[in-house]
């Protein structure tokens, strides 16, 4: 299976890429606006994975293509620019694209990170609202922390709540949600839950500020 990450240069793309490319056998495209740019990323993750002693499967190449090739596509942006990013990319989505968002909105403040909700009610429904009709969307990833994620030297030992109203593309991204090591898929129901999920993020972050003995502060339901 092809899964593409559309910002894959981006800290959180990274991470993804890496983590997938380590712990499964799929091809990981990394996309960007720039295809020089991805494929440098691309080599660069490579060498990431040489160092730990392992190796993967990553390609790069310019967003649009990469979400031609991506079975299921990951539009790891910042949810300011994740329609304007979906709409560069619609081309190449079909109904056989599982297409996730694992964006979040949220503002800072000096009492610290708020979800900020919009009004389309989620992100996560902006993005579908984006895609093309026939394609499934499905929200996940929202409240991974991108730093540890991205060092293979940590474990994981987490979940991620998994949304969507295609019970076929949930089951996919739950599959390759638990195909990281330590990393467990909790399906959330549908779309119209998305919000709640998607909170979670600033509520982790805010964990972590105000206890510092937690470097790396992931969800688990215990």
């Amino acid at each position: 299976m092809n899964v593409a990450l559309l910002g894959g240069t981006g800290d959180f793309g990274e991470a993804l890429a890496l983590r997938w490319a380590r712990d499964t056998d799929h091809t990981v495209v990394v996309g960007s606006r720039d295809a020089t740019r991805a494929s440098e990323h691309a080599a660069d993750y490579e060498s990431t994975l040489a160092a730990h002693g392992t190796s993967g499967d990553i390609v790069g190449c310019a967003n649009p293509e990469a979400a031609r090739r991506g079975d299921v596509v990951v539009c790891a942006v910042p949810s300011y620019h994740l329609t304007d990013t979906v709409d560069a990319v619609s081309a190449g989505l079909d109904a056989d694209t599982v297409l996730v968002s694992p964006a979040v909105g949220m503002k800072h403040d000096e009492a610290g990170a708020h979800y900020n909700r919009p009004a389309a009610g989620s992100v996560t429904a902006l993005a579908a609202r984006a895609a093309p009709e026939n394609v499934p969307v499905v929200g996940a990833f929202h409240s991974l922390p991108a730093g540890p994620l991205a060092d293979l030297g940590t474990d994981i030992d987490a979940e991620t709540p998994v949304v969507g109203d295609d019970a076929a593309a949930v089951e996919r991204v739950a599959d390759l949600a638990n195909a990281v090591d330590g990393l467990r898929a909790r399906r959330a129901g549908g779309l119209a839950n998305a919000a709640e999920v998607e909170a979670l993020a600033p509520l982790l972050i805010n964990v972590g500020t105000h206890e510092p003995d937690l470097h790396d502060v992931w969800l688990s339901f215990g």
